[in-house]
């Protein structure tokens, strides 16, 4: 993507979102440099220059900002909360007070501000949903009610029962007829994603910061009419052996089975879109007339706007018929990384 440097001056001068991870603005003054969003005071037009990565921008001597940390990824999972997350992978039993964060040297209110703002939910509730997805996967695969109550940490099956319905809304002895889909979080290059599995396979695979998310889980959760909950999926592990070769440039295509979510012409749509060859891309009219219907672009660009399976599900190999970038819903930036990745001839 190139840009003129008044485009992206005026980028930053707004604060554009769009252009995170796009560019990296160098401000001769001071010899920092920030992101486009950095919420400073913005320089002169003269008094900046631009660089297409961070290492770049060091190399010419700049340091970083303090105020935006443009070497961080805003929403990436701290190695101490990662720690945390892996604990409860390991035992869902687990039920960590705040002197057991204390005595692992972790601040309790950093804690519980991270998962209120990622998880929306405190980190003791975290572990509550954690260890009754644990105990619904026991009950779902035959074990008895009292082994996978007390196999799960709970200390009372009253306790267990209480805490069941607060979630499904019935008892665990009538939970055979409900069902849990499985969230995860997992960290990649281009950010952090939020993974959705259900028993079959992944039904959603998302950017943590787009937008529509909200929106994708509460249709995921009406179409399976299931509780969305966190927790490990047998599905899980391939997702992330799978994206960090893809991400390693070792591997082509995903073998990960998926669930998805959406009409059965959109279903046809992405089916078209994951035999789009790797380091290719394709237009919006080029898919129709895969289809059979050469005016039916407008639908097939919805339908891919619609996809919620990303990467996995190539969307970003789909391009203007004039071969510029057009629209992707984790943002342009990782569209046009994606495709750098890849070597994508674009035409």
């Amino acid at each position: 993507m190139n840009l003129s440097p008044e485009i992206m001056y005026d980028a930053s001068f707004n604060k554009n979102p769009e252009f995170e991870g796009v560019f990296w603005m160098g401000v001769k003054t001071t010899g920092i440099f920030c992101r486009p969003t950095c919420p400073a005071r913005k320089p002169k037009f003269e008094n900046v220059e631009f660089f297409n990565n961070t290492k770049d921008a060091i190399l010419k001597g700049y340091r970083p900002c303090k105020v935006c940390k443009p070497l961080e990824n805003p929403n990436e999972t701290p190695d101490f909360i990662q720690k945390l997350l892996n604990e409860l992978t390991e035992n869902p039993a687990l039920k960590l007070k705040d002197y057991d964060l204390v005595d692992r040297g972790w601040e309790p209110a950093t804690v519980r501000r991270w998962f209120l703002k990622n998880h929306g939910m405190t980190f003791h509730a975290f572990q509550r949903m954690f260890k009754i997805n644990s105990a619904f996967k026991k009950l779902q695969s035959g074990e008895n009610i009292v082994d996978a109550a007390f196999d799960s940490g709970y200390q009372s099956l009253s306790g267990f029962n209480d805490s069941f319905k607060n979630i499904f809304g019935v008892s665990p002895k009538n939970s055979k007829s409900e069902k849990v889909v499985d969230l995860k979080r997992i960290e990649t290059p281009l950010g952090t994603m939020i993974a959705c599995a259900d028993e079959n396979g992944i039904c959603m695979l998302e950017f943590s910061d787009r937008k529509a998310l909200p929106t994708e889980l509460k249709e995921i959760s009406k179409h399976f009419n299931a509780n969305i909950i966190q927790g490990e999926n047998k599905h899980f592990k391939t997702l992330e052996k799978e994206l960090s070769e893809y991400f390693e440039r070792k591997r082509m295509q995903f073998d990960v089975p998926l669930s998805p979510v959406g009409t059965e012409f959109q279903k046809n749509v992405w089916e078209v879109l994951r035999k789009i060859p790797y380091g290719t891309t394709r237009s919006y009219q080029e898919q129709a007339k895969i289809l059979g219907n050469p005016k039916a672009v407008r639908a097939v660009a919805n339908a891919n706007g619609l996809n919620k399976i990303s990467i996995i599900i190539p969307c970003h190999r789909v391009i203007g018929s004039d071969g510029k970038l057009t629209g992707y819903g984790g943002g342009i930036w990782r569209k046009q990384k994606l495709l750098e990745l890849e070597k994508a001839i674009l035409f």
